[in-house]
């Protein structure tokens, strides 16, 4: 097979052929090299290569001897710049790291190598993964591939171009605040957020917080399923880790189902959304009725959400970055500065009346879902923008004061702790990506995807990756 044959590849396809022996470890980080060399120029979304690791790991894949759904057989992969990885350059997108390699990797990374990946590179992030636009002061700014003027969302965003440009055949990310689903929906891949404590995170500081998570990414459902059979399972380092499942999460993604309620809701009722981006998931949510599932227009209430966002994200900042603005300010960007500030400012009363809300919230969406399967909704507010925009500012008539709140439609949803899953579902007039933002039950990561398949079935998308870059009109 020719290195263009290797990267068209699914990446089940790809560990059916390395488990049977019909391609070799190597033959496919030679596939991708190449194929990084080739577009990552026009996009940077690949900006530290380890080949050298890369080829050793290749010579010592040893498979158990009852190798289970997750076992990736010396497939290649990409590892977000916020994880570590031994041995690696490990920025966090931020020019005090510039130069830091990690002696242990991550638990995740850990656990992905003992299940056969083999890393072969950092994809790049925001710094500290702190916004949705892929960009820092160490690397620069990484580019849409359906059209390199407009950013690729973040914080994941390295990781989604390196899919759509088959450059990977699996990626990883986290998301807080939408920085798995947002680049998945800018770059028509797929992203979840799983459960928190589905997949280990850490050693860090708050190994009980439930906001910021590690996920999957992957060219469609079932590869992204594959990835996280390959991320999850007990750490004892991470206390909220949970055993994987009996049934694996690709075997549920290759039987679709179709949801039988469906609530579809262009806003969640609590803010602005383009006009094109509702007219595309609106027409997704009638394919799925067209189809067969019962869909209303219906959500719960989500009043206050983005409150109790903000102040549970600013109280987490202060746990995990308080140090950094003390010792490197002049270093951060100012987004940084302006959350981690924000969460000193913080009284005890205001995180403990943040906690209760989002209680009372969580319990306001349980009881809306014993009347519907799934919650469909954009991803993104917008379509893709500018790159050369921090972030969003306005939508419509509607300012927003900081560089979060235009992310208050995925924001809500990691409120829940829920899964949550963006789908592909159409393209603006300009040739720009959309996704359906699909939220399932608590732990419901198996009834998500095999509800997320047929979405992907009905709306005909899978299969158009890669592509190569295309230039914007300048």
């Amino acid at each position: 097979m020719t290195s263009s044959d290797l990267i068209s590849l699914s990446a089940r396809d790809a560990v059916g052929l390395l488990r049977r022996g019909d391609v070799s470890p190597r033959e496919l980080i030679d596939a991708a090299a190449d194929r990084i060399a080739a577009v990552d120029p026009a996009v940077n979304a690949v900006p530290t290569l380890c080949l050298e690791q890369a080829y050793e790991a290749a010579e010592n894949i040893s498979p158990p001897e009852a190798p289970g759904p997750g076992w990736l057989a010396g497939l290649p992969i990409l590892v977000k710049d916020l994880s570590d990885v031994a041995g690696v350059r490990t920025t966090y997108g931020s020019p005090i790291f510039a130069d830091h390699v990690p002696d242990k990797d991550d638990l995740m990374v850990a656990r992905l190598k003992r299940n056969g990946a083999i890393v072969m590179g950092k994809t790049n992030t925001p710094e500290f993964g702190a916004g949705a636009n892929t960009f820092n002061e160490v690397f620069g700014k990484t580019r849409n591939p359906w059209n390199t003027d407009m950013t690729c969302g973040g914080s994941s965003g390295g990781s989604a171009v390196a899919l759509a440009t088959g450059m990977t055949w699996l990626a990883t990310g986290s998301d807080l605040g939408g920085s798995l689903r947002t680049p998945a929906s800018f770059c028509s891949v797929v992203g979840m957020r799983p459960t928190p404590g589905r997949v280990a995170m850490g050693p860090g500081s708050d190994p009980f917080q439930t906001l910021s998570v590690n996920g999957p990414m992957g060219r469609d459902v079932a590869d992204m399923a594959l990835l996280l059979d390959a991320e999850v399972g007990v750490d004892p380092s991470y206390p909220m880790s949970m055993p994987a499942p009996d049934t694996s999460f690709v075997s549920a993604a290759l039987s679709p189902k179709l949801p039988g309620r469906v609530g579809f809701s262009p806003d969640l009722g609590i803010g602005p959304v383009d006009t094109e981006v509702v007219d595309i998931c609106r027409a997704a949510a009638e394919k799925l009725s067209a189809a067969g599932a019962s869909v209303e227009d219906s959500c719960p209430d989500f009043t206050g959400a983005l409150d109790i966002f903000q102040v549970l994200r600013a109280a987490l900042f202060v746990t995990g970055r308080q140090t950094l603005l003390e010792e490197h300010r002049e270093a951060l960007k100012p987004e940084m500065i302006w959350n981690i500030e924000k969460g000193m400012k913080l009284t005890a009363g205001e995180i403990g009346r943040a906690q209760v809300e989002r209680a009372g919230l969580c319990e306001r969406v349980t009881q809306w879902f014993d009347n519907f399967d799934v919650l469909a909704c954009p991803v993104a507010i917008v379509p893709p923008f500018d790159v050369d925009i921090r972030y969003v500012e306005r939508v419509g008539d509607h300012a927003f004061d900081n560089y979060v709140d235009w992310l208050y439609i995925v924001a809500a949803i990691t409120l829940t702790g829920r899964p949550a899953i963006s789908v592909p579902c159409g393209f603006t007039s300009s040739g720009l990506p959309v996704g359906l933002q699909l939220v399932g039950q608590p732990r419901g990561e198996a009834g998500l995807l095999s509800m997320a398949a047929s979405a992907e079935e009905i709306f005909g998308l899978s299969g158009q990756l890669p592509i190569d870059p295309r230039p914007g009109a300048a």
